[in-house]
């Protein structure tokens, strides 16, 4: 990628803060026109994508100008921030910082002589942000004397009263995580999380081998407090929230997918009382503990596997923008499986890739694993594009049947509800079974009715005789 230059050296040019991202939206600026910053100060935070990132001054200088208002969509390339005047050699600090940056094996000039904006260098499974780099360009920096987060665990130790300087890092290059946080010992007590709480996006169907309650939705405001008579009332009484961030972001996927594709439902329940009883017989035997949701994923898996329904396991690549753009049907063997995460910042659907290669147990595992990286902001930007299917688990709060909206360019989606106890019938007589919900959604331009009522009796019936799901649905 070309990168970006200005004819200015006191321009601080927008850069790529992600791979081939065009744009981000200014969350909040953290410096004002007049402030002295140091280099690696941080500048701004942005959101791209779903990703939240810190902006690191590349320089040391007073600020000049803020080109871009708070919610305002930037373009990479624009200037982001002017300095005042030129910085002499002097006054730069004699540090590391001031030699040759290495980037990609290719030398780059100081920022301070140069306003060059380099490409970060490689990212690894720990750098903190979906697009961060604990780098020179955008991902987690610290202040010296001040320890290395991500904006996401910041806000957190700020929400349980904890000192995040005093707290040891055990990521990488010290960073402190979202467990380190909790794990600290400087948090007062009265305001960590309760141990029997839910965590918000657990990708959890049944509250099975758990003794905490289910999601507790929060309560209306009561309107006791509230003047009987409209009359008098102030601008307290309402709140008013910017739309914008990871809230836009999804308003706008979710717009277009209910723009472009033609959305049908078909919907039935399993009697899983047999994959109950293997689920908790898996988990006392691995000493993991194991929702249905895996299960519920390999059959999924092994389904779209089959050439009879691989026009479920697709997107459609089009260009509703261009007409003469030849729209066509892109269907994939491996199964990229979205898992739909809620989180404190917003719906997101990190990726399993070839999900259809892993036994009950791994998938178990690697549920865990995007989900938490969802939830913690710290899932690299790979991981939430791709996917081919998408599994929503509206059962992990409450309700049974649900119309998902499928996550476009993908021609189909399947919400699992909570599984519940319910009367059953088998060879004539009746029993107590224990029901799961499943709701399916299909882009009606690409698959058909039958296609999809199929495919859901399959998944049904491979719930309801649940030993085949243990391996892999690939060999």
């Amino acid at each position: 990628m070309a990168h970006a230059k200005s004819t200015n050296p006191n321009e601080f040019i927008l850069p790529d803060l992600g791979e081939g991202v065009h744009e981000a939206e200014l969350i909040k600026w953290r410096v004002n026109v007049g402030d002295t910053v140091a280099e690696h100060d941080i500048l701004a935070e942005m959101e791209t994508d779903k990703a939240l990132v810190e902006v690191p001054s590349p320089r040391a200088g007073v600020i000049a100008s803020l080109n871009g208002k708070e919610g305002e969509i930037l373009k990479v390339g624009n200037v982001l921030v002017t300095y005042a005047g030129g910085e002499s050699k002097a006054d730069r600090p004699k540090t590391e910082s001031t030699k040759a940056v290495h980037t990609n094996g290719k030398h780059a000039a100081p920022a301070a002589d140069h306003h060059e904006v380099t490409e970060p260098p490689a990212r690894t499974e720990d750098d903190g942000t979906v697009v961060g780099k604990m780098g020179t360009v955008a991902g987690v920096n610290a202040e010296p004397g001040k320890v290395l987060a991500t904006p996401a665990v910041r806000r957190l130790a700020r929400d349980l009263g904890v000192n995040i300087d005093g707290v040891r890092g055990t990521g990488m290059a010290g960073r402190v995580t979202e467990k380190d946080v909790r794990d600290s010992n400087s948090a007062p007590k009265t305001q960590a999380r309760p141990a029997a709480a839910p965590t918000r996006g657990l990708p959890e169907l049944a509250p099975a081998d758990r003794d905490e309650p289910p999601a507790r939705i929060p309560s209306r405001p009561t309107t006791q407090a509230r003047p009987a008579a409209t009359e008098g009332r102030t601008a307290q009484d309402t709140t008013r929230i910017p739309f914008r961030g990871v809230r836009r972001t999804i308003a706008n996927r979710l717009r277009e997918s209910v723009n472009q594709a033609v959305h049908f439902n078909v919907m039935d329940e399993a009697d899983v009382s047999t994959l109950d009883g293997l689920r908790k017989k898996l988990a006392s035997a691995s000493g993991e503990k194991i929702s249905f949701l895996p299960f519920v994923a390999s059959a999924v898996c092994r389904v779209l596997s089959r050439e009879q329904f691989r026009a479920m396991n697709a997107v459609v690549d089009e260009k509703p923008l261009d007409p003469s753009y030849e729209a066509s049907i892109v269907q994939h063997r491996a199964v990229h499986l979205g898992i739909a995460t809620d989180t404190d910042n917003g719906l997101m659907v990190p990726v399993i890739r070839d999900c259809d290669g892993l036994g009950v147990l791994e998938i178990s595992r690697h549920i865990a694993h995007v989900a938490e990286a969802a939830r913690s902001r710290s899932a690299p930007r790979e991981m939430l594009m791709g996917s081919t299917f998408t599994i929503s688990n509206v059962g992990s709060h409450a309700g049974r049947f649900a119309t998902p909206i499928i996550n476009y360019p993908e021609v189909g989606i399947l919400a699992v509800g909570r599984a519940r106890p319910s009367p059953v019938v088998r060879n004539g007589g009746i029993f107590v079974g224990n029901l799961l919900p499943l709701s399916l959604a299909c882009d009606h331009r690409v698959v058909d009715g039958a296609t999809a009522a199929l495919a859901l009796a399959e998944i049904v019936r491979m719930l309801q005789e649940p030993e085949q799901l243990l391996g892999p649905a690939r060999g």
